[in-house]
């Protein structure tokens, strides 16, 4: 499937752990990865001891931060058209005699500071994604019109070390970022140069926070990373899930986004030794030529990377594999394409996030010769996605019939229904109580769609007569 421009539209929970009273108004629109979704949590930690409180509209907002994308084009054109929005919110609210301030954050911030300022003057400061930490001092400098209003530095650590050590997750699951950064300089990609070079948290503070989070009641933990098993604390990724494993009342771990280059046998092991770490995998391929994964300095070809998936199922029989995927690539021939459908076909996908190439500016693919004509990216856009939704229906109508531990994450749109997760990542729909939310329960699997699955609870007693 596309990945949306804004996987996370809109603000964030409103955050009511220990605090001063809220005396200000915060609106958070966050865009793009799970990354920024977890930035966007803990700018809104750092901000509440300051006395702001979410708002759903940013109209009724003293501070409006956009976290920022800058994977796509189209996604940093938004921005730019939201500024413009947010601007004419600025003036009513100076018509009342009231001030707004209005930051960008994330990775447009980092890689084009001083661009949205020239572009946007109604922006007040810029925050790069490893200075969010500074935000309150920022904004008290704002305040005084006066010192810097860029902070884009890359100390990744000096961002962790400053940021509160408590959460509130406001939910069952969380994200847990472990690592930041990237040193694969893949030539689509803007990351090395927005978030810098790779870097990983100590386990220590990762298990203060994960068991922090565990006693307030988060049972699934989603480990974040631009290169998430590239964690290089001692023993890696491996050895972190097992400690993160240990944790009581932590049942399920996941983690995302992985590079095949970074894909140890000690993490291939884990997925078949812990049951807390869950069969689901999303090991990005982009392509399957490997004259293109050359072009794209993936460093791994498509011989690799399919060995790569034997060996982690030979580990977990039942993995379910997800993948990204990139059409149009600068040179990318009608063979190359077939290529990638070949791959996909010999992989077999419970999801995919698909992607037509889009040139990132400063980055070397952007003057790459051969460029790909809009109306053909288009054309083998569709025709990926349609072996991919076919992959995922069928992955989903393999579902029905068995019995799967879903964790009720929410009550569902309808009255008397729940909303939760399968092992495999799958939304899982079934009647039930709010007090199950929380809990991890055996469902029979009654049916399925592209994008969830229905079923019915069942008791032990149907467990032994199934």
């Amino acid at each position: 499937m596309s990945a949306p421009d804004e996987l996370h539209p809109g603000p964030l929970d409103p955050i009511t752990a220990t605090m001063s009273p809220p005396s200000k108004r915060l609106y958070i629109k966050t865009y793009g990865c799970q990354m920024n979704v977890y930035d966007s949590e803990r700018m809104a930690d750092v901000l509440a001891p300051l006395g702001y409180a979410m708002t759903q509209s940013p109209e009724q907002a003293d501070l409006v931060v956009l976290n920022t994308c800058h994977i796509r084009e189209k996604a940093t054109e938004k921005v730019y058209s939201e500024l413009g929005q947010i601007r004419r919110m600025k003036l009513d609210q100076a018509a009342l005699g009231k001030t707004m301030t209005i930051a960008v954050a994330g990775c447009v911030a980092q890689a084009e500071g001083a661009e949205i300022m020239r572009r946007q003057p109604a922006v007040d400061l810029v925050v790069g994604p490893q200075a969010y930490h500074q935000l309150p001092e920022l904004i008290a400098r704002t305040h005084r019109a006066k010192g810097e209003r860029l902070a884009a530095d890359f100390a990744a650590e000096d961002k962790f070390d400053a940021l509160p050590t408590s959460r509130n997750p406001g939910g069952v699951t969380a994200f847990l970022t472990v690592q930041e950064g990237c040193d694969k300089f893949c030539t689509f990609c803007v990351v090395p140069y927005t978030r810098g070079a790779e870097w990983s948290r100590p386990p220590e503070a990762i298990l203060a926070e994960a068991r922090s989070l565990a006693e307030q009641g988060v049972r699934e933990v989603t480990l974040l990373g631009q290169n998430v098993n590239a964690y290089s604390a001692e023993g890696g990724l491996a050895a972190l899930v097992r400690s993160l494993a240990r944790i009581e009342g932590l049942d399920r771990i996941r983690y995302m986004t992985s590079h095949p280059r970074d894909m140890d046998e000690a993490l291939i092991q884990a997925h078949g030794e812990i049951p807390e770490l869950m069969p689901f995998l999303h090991l990005p391929v982009q392509s399957g030529s490997d004259r293109i994964l050359k072009a794209m300095n993936r460093a791994h070809t498509a011989e690799s990377y399919l060995k790569l998936i034997e060996r982690v199922r030979q580990a977990r029989p039942d993995i379910a594999i997800s993948g990204d995927f990139i059409v149009g690539f600068p040179g990318e021939r009608e063979s190359d394409f077939e290529a990638t459908l070949d791959l996909i076909r010999a992989v077999g996908h419970a999801s995919a996030f698909s992607f037509k190439y889009s040139k990132r500016p400063g980055t070397p693919a952007a003057a790459l010769p051969g460029q790909v004509d809009e109306a053909v990216k288009d054309e083998r856009l569709a025709r990926l996605n349609a072996l991919l939704d076919l992959q995922q229906k069928d992955f989903n109508a393999a579902q029905v019939g068995k019995v799967l531990p879903v964790l009720f994450e929410r009550a569902g749109r309808h009255d008397g229904q729940l909303a939760g997760r399968s092992p495999f990542l799958q939304a899982v729909h079934c009647d039930g109580p709010l007090d199950l939310i929380g809990q991890i329960v055996p469902v029979r699997i009654d049916g399925s769609a592209k994008m969830s699955l229905t079923g019915t609870r069942i008791g032990h007693e149907d467990l032994v007569n199934s």
